[in-house]
């Protein structure tokens, strides 16, 4: 049964190394046995190969990707040597956001049967156990700690539980059955009235100190202090009831209610009502992760933020009042207001519609009460009005440098709060998740009344050329021309191309060779892909991989050029000798680098590969 699987946080802090291993052994496999009874949802492993939406890969990726994530964290980490399944650890490795670079062409990948993915699963399991067993360190687990690589994984694993359910919850119905395991509570009652209460003003404080007592996505930690005014909010969420007024008035016909963004989606999209309600004849039906029922009024609406703007903007017409959606600040001013602690675990204490604690689905928003406000954390996560972008002090995890910077793009809004499936560090007030405004997920929304209100501008600037070290790229492209007829290669791989300043300098020369820049960091490839929209190119492509396990269709090169710094290469021969199965017969590879290295050692290793090479030490600083 699921109360079998429910658990608190972690403790960073203790006293005894091997009670610790213990608890955290217990954490690692409810959540692994959590996350695959998620799937357990589906009628047959045919549906592993449905694609509920086409912004995300079909579900087999992602029952693949979350045990590929503790390999490739534990290999990059340099903690453990040997893959288990390095065609597994490649094709499952990287996720989609609908960044330019992700790569949803299906073409691209072979995939494998669900149960070679179980079987996969197993053997991931038993080496994380066996790391767990033997690993050496102390308390309390910093992030730094070679204990940190666990918890990340055990929580990007909790993270995927709750998107894969919403993905599963897209899925047509006649892929879902339902489960003893996930229980569902479907209740009928009238959607209360909501109203807005009084919220004190006062200065917030956010972000956390890497001595605090529970693991942390790097964006959590820092400073960020706000002196927020008096304000209203809903006492309720949105509840689905109270969302059909705005259906029924016609609030998806018309226009001044959206933005711009908003209509772009509403007009792509042709939406009509909300994405888990079901038109019937002149009625709705409601959509849980496994059933269809007939409409609960008084559960909470299920929107993207563009939907709920839209509302907000509906709501102000037709009050004479400015309502929007809080910012990610007065929402933890109003969590503070009702005696809600920040960083504070709230998981166990059942007070809330949180951490599968309740119902495998929403209930009504009039349930759980928080001072005079209901739902304050639970139910639903909440959309807010703020961009996400790192605090005062803000700094990446070596290891997972792209969890947050590729979102710092101002076209991810922060949801706060949680929703019924939020589990582990998501289930905390000081975690901060953020989304692209017309992806969906357990999310609804409170609104606020204020007396003034300051519109968020969204859209990345373009602020032009952005390059790294122009100077080592200007000496490496002229070591290059004058050693290699550029003009007679088609095919080129960047490898570690950073920003893009070798890829684009190849295509002034030639344009007619086609140009395939890689970096391992997510932010890197989102500058190249910046620059690459600044300008008029064609034949250039970047994508996002890892240089010691690049996908199989990256191949057939009439020269590959790395220029990752060599302290980051983790596994040199085995990059080597990759990257070398990617050349075609008559192929050049180049090794430039721009810090100090044992130049001698990889021209050894490279005399017996029998290919055209060369190898540059390039200091520019």
């Amino acid at each position: 049964m699921i109360k079998e699987s429910i658990t608190a946080n972690i403790s960073l802090y203790g006293d005894d190394i091997k009670a610790k291993k213990e608890e955290i052994k217990n954490y690692f496999l409810k959540t692994y046995d959590l996350f695959e009874k998620m799937f357990d949802v589906f009628v047959d492993d045919s549906v592993y190969y449905v694609q509920p939406e086409p912004l995300r890969h079909k579900l087999i990726f992602y029952f693949g990707h979350t045990s590929t994530f503790y390999i490739n964290k534990l290999i990059v980490g340099r903690y453990i040597k040997d893959r288990i399944n390095p065609k597994f650890e490649s094709i499952f490795a990287i996720g989609v956001d609908e960044m330019s670079w992700d790569d949803l062409n299906n073409s691209n990948y072979e995939w494998p049967s669900a149960q070679e993915v179980r079987l996969y699963r197993q053997k991931v399991k038993d080496v994380v156990l066996d790391y767990i067993d033997n690993c050496e360190f102390t308390l309390p687990i910093s992030w730094d700690s070679p204990m940190w690589v666990v918890l990340m994984g055990i929580e990007h694993e909790r993270i995927h539980v709750e998107t894969s359910s919403v993905l599963h919850r897209q899925l047509d119905i006649k892929y879902i059955k339902q489960t003893d395991f996930l229980k569902e509570l479907i209740e009928y009652s009238q959607a209360p009235k909501n109203e807005l209460l009084r919220v004190c003003g006062g200065v917030i404080n956010l972000g956390r100190s890497k001595t605090s007592d529970f693991y942390g996505w790097d964006n959590e930690y820092g400073k960020y202090s706000e002196n927020v005014a008096d304000f209203k909010a809903s006492k309720y969420l949105v509840s689905n009831g109270e969302f059909m007024e705005f259906v029924e008035d016609g609030g998806y016909e018309i226009d001044e209610y959206w933005s711009d963004e908003g209509l772009r989606w509403r007009n792509y999209k042709q939406a009509k009502y909300p994405t888990f309600w079901i038109k019937n004849g002149d009625k709705y039906l409601y959509r849980t992760l496994t059933q269809i029922v007939p409409m609960t009024e008084s559960y909470p609406v299920d929107v993207n933020y563009l939907e709920a703007e839209a509302f907000c903007n509906y709501l102000s017409k037709k009050t004479a009042k400015i309502i929007t959606l809080p910012s990610e600040a007065q929402w933890h001013r109003l969590a503070e207001f009702v005696g809600l602690e920040y960083l504070k675990d709230y998981s166990k204490e059942g007070i809330a519609n949180i951490n599968l604690e309740v119902s495998a689905s929403s209930v009504s928003v009039d349930k759980f009460a928080h001072g005079d406000f209901y739902d304050v954390i639970g139910n639903v996560w909440q959309w807010t009005t703020s961009p996400i972008e790192g605090f005062d002090g803000f700094e990446v995890h070596p290891l997972y440098d792209d969890f947050s910077v590729p979102t710092f793009d101002t076209r991810h809004n922060i949801i706060k709060g949680g929703s019924w499936v939020s589990t582990g560090n998501e289930a905390l007030l000081c975690s901060r998740y953020a989304f692209r405004r017309h992806f969906f997920q357990h999310a609804g929304f409170r609104y606020v009344e204020v007396d003034t209100i300051s519109k968020n501008t969204f859209g990345l600037e373009n602020s032009g050329f952005i390059l790294e070290d122009q100077k080592f790229y200007d000496t490496l492209f002229d070591k290059l021309a004058r050693n290699i007829d550029l003009s007679q290669l088609e095919n080129i791989l960047n490898i570690g191309c950073y920003y893009g300043g070798l890829v684009f300098d190849i295509h002034k020369a030639n344009k007619n060779i086609h140009i395939t820049g890689i970096d391992f960091t997510a932010r890197n490839i989102m500058i190249a892909d910046q620059n690459l929209k600044a300008f008029d190119y064609e034949n250039i492509e970047f994508w996002q991989g890892d240089s010691c396990n690049l996908k199989k269709h990256f191949s057939g090169y009439d020269l590959i050029i790395v220029t990752n710094p060599f302290e980051e290469i983790y596994e040199f021969e085995t990059m080597v000798n990759e990257l070398i199965s990617r050349l075609n017969p008559s192929g050049k590879i180049v090794f430039a680098f721009r810090t100090d290295f044992d130049v001698e050692m990889v021209k050894d290793l490279l005399k017996n590969k029998k290919i055209e090479s060369y190898v540059w030490q390039i200091l520019t600083k």
